[in-house]
C-alpha cells in the first residue's frame, strides 16, 4: 500500500470515529433534557414520589409544581409529602393546600403526609389536605393560628433625632408603620384581616381532616401537640415515620417488596450563579427571610 492510500484509510478511520463520538454525545444531550422534561424521574416500573416540605414557607411555586409533575406521571402511584417545618405564609402554604386537596379529589392518586420533626402552623395546613398524617410520637404537630408583628423602632428614631415623613391617600396606606405606634383604627383593622385568615384556615383543616369546623375551633388556638397527644384529637392518623408511610403507602397501591422512591430535581448552582448572587440569599436563615418578607404568617414559633 503506498503512503498516500495509507494516508487516506487512517484519515477515514479518524473521521468514523469522530463521527461516532458526535452522536453518542448528542444522544446523551437529548437523553439528559427528555429525563429534564419529565422532572427528573429516571424511574422505570412503579414507584412513589416523595416531596420535601422543610423550612420556612415563603414561595409555593416550586413544590406546587413538584405536585403537578408527579400527579401525572402515571409511573407514581403516590405521593408522599416528607414535612418538617414550623410553616410560613399564608397565601403560600394556602396554596399548596389546594394542589393537595385537587390530587387527592380530583385526580384520586393517593397523597400521605409524613411529618418529621415539626409539621406546624402552614405546614400542618399542607399536610391536614392529605388523605393521610403520620407523626412519630414526639413530632410537634398544630398551631392553627395566625400571626403578623413586626418591631417598632420609633423611639429609637427619637433617639437619633430622625423624624420620618410620609404623604398618602386613605387613612389606612401606611397602617403598621414601624415608625410609630398604631391607632385603634388600624388594630381593629389589621384584627379583621387575621381573624378572617383563621376562619379560613379552620374551615380548610377541617374540610381536609373531615370533621366539624366547631369540633376544630376550639383546638384552633395555635397550640401545640406531640405526635401522641395529637392521635386521639383526630389531628393526624397514625403514629409512625417516614419509612412506615412509605411502606404503608407502598403496600396500599400495590407495590410490593422495597418501593422505588422518586424525588423532584433540583436545579444545582452554577460557579456564575455562585459569583452573582448576593451572598445574604445563599446563607438566610427563618428571621432573615420574615424580615424581608413582611406578612400574614401560619407560623409556629
Amino acid at each position: 500500500m503506498t503512503e498516500g492510500k495509507r494516508r487516506s484509510a487512517w484519515f477515514w478511520v479518524f473521521l468514523g470515529g469522530g463521527l461516532f463520538v458526535a452522536f453518542v454525545a448528542v444522544v446523551s444531550v437529548l437523553g439528559y433534557f427528555a429525563v429534564q422534561s419529565l422532572g427528573g424521574n429516571t424511574s422505570f416500573g412503579d414507584s412513589i414520589g416523595v416531596i420535601d416540605v422543610d423550612g420556612v414557607i415563603l414561595a409555593a411555586d416550586k413544590t406546587v409544581d413538584s405536585l403537578r409533575k408527579f400527579d401525572q406521571d402515571d409511573s407514581i402511584k403516590a405521593i408522599i409529602l416528607h414535612i418538617d417545618s414550623p410553616g410560613g405564609g399564608a397565601a403560600a402554604s394556602q396554596e399548596i393546600y389546594q394542589q393537595v386537596r385537587r390530587i387527592r379529589d380530583e385526580k384520586k392518586k393517593p397523597i400521605i403526609a409524613s411529618i418529621q420533626s415539626v409539621g406546624a402552623s402552614g405546614a400542618y395546613y399542607i399536610a391536614s389536605g392529605a388523605n393521610k398524617i403520620y407523626a412519630n410520637d414526639a413530632s410537634i404537630v398544630g398551631s392553627i393560628g395566625v400571626i403578623m408583628e413586626w418591631t417598632n423602632y420609633g423611639d429609637l428614631l427619637k433617639w437619633a433625632k430622625l423624624k420620618p415623613e410620609v404623604l398618602k391617600a386613605g387613612s389606612l396606606k401606611d397602617a403598621g408603620s414601624p415608625t410609630r405606634e398604631m391607632t385603634p383604627e388600624e388594630r381593629a383593622y389589621f384584627q379583621g384581616l387575621i381573624d378572617n385568615m383563621h376562619s379560613q384556615f379552620i374551615r380548610d383543616v377541617a374540610s381536609g381532616r373531615g370533621i366539624g369546623v366547631d369540633t376544630l375551633s376550639p383546638l384552633a388556638t395555635g397550640q401545640v401537640w406531640t405526635g401522641q397527644q395529637a392521635l386521639p384529637l383526630h389531628l393526624i392518623d397514625k403514629q409512625g415515620g417516614f419509612r412506615d408511610a412509605l411502606l404503608d403507602t407502598a403496600k396500599q397501591v400495590g407495590i410490593s417488596g422495597e418501593p422505588n422512591v422518586v424525588k423532584p430535581t433540583k436545579k444545582g448552582r452554577s460557579v456564575w450563579d455562585l459569583v452573582t448572587t448576593d451572598a445574604d440569599d445563599l446563607l438566610q436563615n427563618p428571621e432573615q427571610l420574615l424580615e424581608k418578607h413582611a406578612g400574614f404568617y401560619f407560623l409556629w414559633r
